[in-house]
């Protein structure tokens, strides 16, 4: 199984494929150099799969490699940084 994450800045959405479909997205508005992650979905074929932990380190890493901070409002996010302390620094303050 293949996942490429990639920012769709056009619909203001991080997406990860699974083998080349779309397999869920995570949701954002820019705000003052920070990124305000709203919503994180999985598609249903995908749920359980490890697929949303995928795109929330894939989103994250690409909001780093931006120099951005983040707010995540949404809830998954916010637990999955909870967990991963190596990305608490891109919080913004």
């Amino acid at each position: 199984m293949s996942n490429e994450i990639s920012d769709n800045a056009e619909q203001g959405r991080y997406e990860i494929r699974v083998d080349g479909e779309l397999a869920g997205f995570a949701e954002y508005e820019t705000e003052s150099g920070r990124l305000v992650l709203t919503h994180t979905e999985v598609l249903p074929a995908f749920e359980g799969k490890g697929v949303g932990g995928a795109l929330a380190r894939g989103a994250l890493d690409g909001v780093r490699a931006k120099g951005l901070s983040v707010v995540p409002r949404c809830p998954f996010i916010k637990s999955w940084i909870d967990r991963h302390p190596d990305y608490q620094d891109l919080v913004a303050a």
